[in-house]
């Protein structure tokens, strides 16, 4: 037995235990190389957190197409968040990306698609409206309702607020094959800023109501500034890498554009040509005809 007991391995408490282990590195270190950098690129960009944003909006559109399911994601968004959008589009903030702000968490076509709507009633009944007060009081004059301003008014606000994000869409897919360091909006995302961007212009159709030319225009060019400089904000980060020329035209055709649905809604809603009426016919008492002429 006294064999055996020698032979058992006893602890040495003057013995040194030596570690293998790797030495631990400050979490934060690599990290922090590469913060600069990576902040100012989601700020400009918002790339930030692409990736679980991809995951959940695959999540989100997992339904079929010809399903109920599959349309109702793109209205899943609550009053809180349109007001939030729809105040970050009438005060936009300088250097922030729209996009990332407010949009990329959930896109929504249930903004977009009321403003739009909103609008085109607006500037169909604020069109009439100021129609009837600038030839208020000519006897010649007999108000006449017109409802196809409203078609019209349909026809090019719904076609420039799809027509144009989806050439715009394409362009960036294009030039994203082209040059990689492009980060691409969404379909879905371009429509979201270009309608939210369009609801400036409905408070501005109502006081275009006003019967001077020169308040018109000042309040036109007061909210192209304001709409204009939210698409500017948020698709120069996308194309400012691409080469410079290609950058600056597309951000043009883009101010362009907005300013051509502006200046077209005014010039012929409001600022249309007055028309001459002609004079009525009054018959005499002695079988004859009057033509009276207003001066």
């Amino acid at each position: 037995m006294a064999a055996v007991d020698d032979l058992k391995f006893q602890a040495n408490p003057d013995a040194t235990t030596i570690s293998i282990d790797e030495p631990e590195m400050p979490k934060n270190q690599h990290g922090r190389l590469q913060e600069p950098r990576r902040e100012e690129d989601d700020e400009l960009l918002g790339t930030d957190d692409s990736d679980k944003t991809e995951l959940l909006a695959g999540q989100k559109k997992s339904a079929p197409f010809w399903t109920f399911e599959y349309y109702q994601t793109f209205f899943d968004v609550d009053t809180y968040q349109v007001l939030d959008r729809i105040k970050g589009s009438v005060f936009p903030v300088p250097g922030k990306n729209f996009v990332r702000l407010y949009i990329r968490s959930n896109p929504d076509l249930y903004g977009p698609f009321w403003i739009c709507a909103t609008l085109v009633f607006t500037i169909a009944v604020s069109g009439n409206l100021s129609n009837f007060f600038i030839h208020l009081g000519k006897p010649t004059y007999h108000y006449v309702p017109q409802f196809r301003k409203v078609s019209i008014a349909a026809t090019a606000i719904y076609a420039y607020a799809w027509l144009v994000p989806l050439a715009l869409w394409g362009f960036l897919m294009w030039r994203n094959s082209k040059v990689m360091n492009i980060v691409s909006y969404s379909f879905l995302e371009i429509v979201c800023v270009y309608g939210y961007s369009l609801f400036v212009y409905i408070p501005t159709a109502i006081l275009w109501i006003i019967p001077e030319k020169v308040v018109r225009w000042v309040l036109m060019i007061f909210s192209l500034c304001l709409s204009g400089s939210v698409l500017v904000m948020t698709f120069w980060p996308a194309v400012r890498d691409d080469n410079r020329r290609i950058a600056l035209a597309t951000i043009g055709t883009v101010v362009l554009l907005h300013a051509l649905l502006a200046v077209g809604c005014l010039a012929y809603f409001f600022d249309a040509p007055e028309l001459d009426f002609p004079a009525p016919i009054v018959p005499a008492h002695n079988g004859t005809t009057v033509v009276t002429k207003s001066l």
